[in-house]
Formats: structure tokens, sequence, C-alpha cells
């Protein structure tokens, strides 16, 4: 193990402390975080989705910023503004809270498509076009979207196109018996997120560490077997007789990646089958689109997702 994956281990169990009960959810979001992809948190209220984001941030050090996404916020709330100085006669950038490193986009299906939009060149060329002028955004530059899964009225469903620029689709589940009775007991000796606790973490990383991890990551091995592996599984899901969608190309790109960022965090050079199956669910949720007849008989998507693993034989 290198000292980057040591950190990247010990960064994940200091986490896990604060954020009782999420493990799946921790590793995955490591996940994306060293492969460098974007990612939606779908929960209902009250399962920790902002915490999650926001201890995240405290322990890699990074600065981090919150858009609470409403119908009535505009693209330059996000990105920034000119404005003209009556002093010196000449405008002034007023840069937007996308100039961060680790940004959360609260409820973002709540935004119109136009301020939506306005994420898309961030997110994916990162960087953010103002008055034609192309303005950088930090190297390790991270968006994290909210939604929430059972509030439709008044809202605005992410188009397909803009859902594969996310990396991974994370569902935040209810933690169980045991990891809650843990969080009410954190509550009892005195810990509170809202007062400002959060502040006395201890950092456990730095962006520059994560940037090390990033380059330690595109150099794990990915044998032709396995890739063909990967290969076999994306065409397939084009070929699936219950999808009217599958895989895109930029999918088949970012399953690779995900793929060796996982090997990695477990501490291995190169790529298995395992590590190819284990981040497809989060991958592939949000990117495949079931036929209409599918969706009558009440087929699931993990299912799908599921039965697709299944059928491509795993190389030995």
């Amino acid at each position: 193990m290198t000292e980057a994956n040591d950190i990247l281990n010990r960064l994940g169990q200091a986490l896990n402390r604060v954020v009782v009960g999420q493990a799946t959810l921790v590793q995955q979001l490591l996940v994306a975080l060293l492969a460098g992809g974007h990612v939606i948190l779908e929960g209902v209220p009250g399962t920790g989705k902002t915490l999650t984001v926001k201890v995240l941030a405290q322990l890699v050090q990074a600065e981090f910023r919150r858009v609470q996404l409403t119908p009535d916020i505009l693209p330059s709330d996000i990105i920034g503004t000119n404005i003209f100085d009556l002093n010196t006669r000449q405008f002034t950038l007023k840069k937007g809270p996308i100039f961060t490193q680790v940004l959360l986009a609260d409820e973002i299906n709540r935004t119109p498509p136009k301020t939506q939009s306005a994420l898309l060149e961030a997110m994916e060329e990162q960087q953010v076009t103002l008055d034609g002028e192309s303005l950088p955004l930090s190297p390790l530059f991270w968006v994290i979207a909210t939604q929430n899964p059972l509030e439709f009225e008044g809202t605005y469903p992410l188009p397909e196109a803009q859902l594969d620029r996310f990396l991974f689709k994370l569902i935040v589940d209810y933690p169980d018996p045991a990891a809650e009775k843990q969080m009410l007991l954190n509550r009892q000796s005195g810990f509170q997120a809202k007062r400002g606790d959060l502040g006395r973490l201890k950092p456990m990383a730095t962006v520059e560490q994560i940037l090390q991890a990033r380059q330690e990551v595109s150099a794990v091995a990915l044998s032709d077997a396995v890739l063909d592996y990967l290969l076999a599984l994306v065409q397939r899901s084009r070929k699936h007789p219950d999808l009217a969608l599958g895989a895109s190309p930029r999918s088949a790109v970012a399953w690779l990646q995900t793929s060796k960022a996982h090997a990695w965090l477990n501490g291995k050079n190169y790529v298995t089958p395992d590590d190819v199956k284990a981040v497809a669910p989060p991958l592939l949720r949000h990117r495949l689109i079931l036929k209409p007849e599918a969706q009558l008989d009440g087929l699931q998507i993990e299912s799908v997702i599921s039965s697709l693993l299944n059928q491509v034989p795993v190389p030995r």
C-alpha cells in the first residue's frame, strides 16, 4: 500500500465515525472522489446527505460551498457576473459559488433547466464561460447534487444528457437499528453537527494528497481479459430486452476509471472482475432506461443491472 492509499482508508474510517451506518455510501463517495466524477445523492430528508458532504470536505481540507437550488435561482447566481464599478469605471468579476473545490447543489431537481444547464460546462470541462471569457475551476472541482425521491410537484427532472454527466447516483437509505442507536448515543454524549462540532474534526488528508491519489488510480493495471469483460457488459446493455437505452461510451470510460479506483481503494494495483461488478449499480442506475412495458410490469432497474451482470461470463 502507498502512503496515499493508507490516508484514503483512514479518511473513510473517520467519515464512518461521524456519518454512522452509511459504510457503503462512504466507500462509493471515495471511489467517485478518486475517479474525479460528480455524484447525485438521492434519499428522503433527514438521512444525512448534506452532513456527509460537509464532513468529507472538512476531512480533506477542501473549500466547500453549498447552493440551495430553488425555482427562482438564475445561472448567474451560481456562476457569477461582471459588475460595473462606478469608482474605477471598470467591470469587476463577482465570482459565484461554483468557484470552489467541493460544491453541494441541494435539491437540483427543484431548479429550472436553464440553471441546471449552467452546471454542464463546469462539470464536463472544469471551466465556466462568462461574457465570452473562459475561467478555469479548481483541479479538485467536485459537484455533489442531492434530490428528494418523494416529492415531484414543482420539480424539473434532470434530462438524460445531464444525468449522464454524473458519475454515480447513490441511494442514501435508512441506517440499520444498531447504527441508528449509535447515532442517538452520539447525540446523547453531546455531538451536534449544527452547533459547530464539525469544525473541530481533525483533517485526515489534503487536496494535494487527493490529486496524488488520482494519479496512482490512473496507473492501476487492467488486463485485456478484464477490459474485454467490461466492454461486453457495455455492449450487452445496449441489447438487453428490457432496456430502451443502454450504457453510453461516456459511461464505458467512467466504468473503467471507477473500477480502477475501487481496486486501488482496496489495496490492489490491478483490476479484477469483482471491481467491475462492484461499481456497476451506482454507475448504471441513472443511465439505463427501461422500456415502457418493463416499467408496467413493475421491473426495477436494480434487477436489470443484476441480470446484466449474470448474463456476461466472468473471465478466469
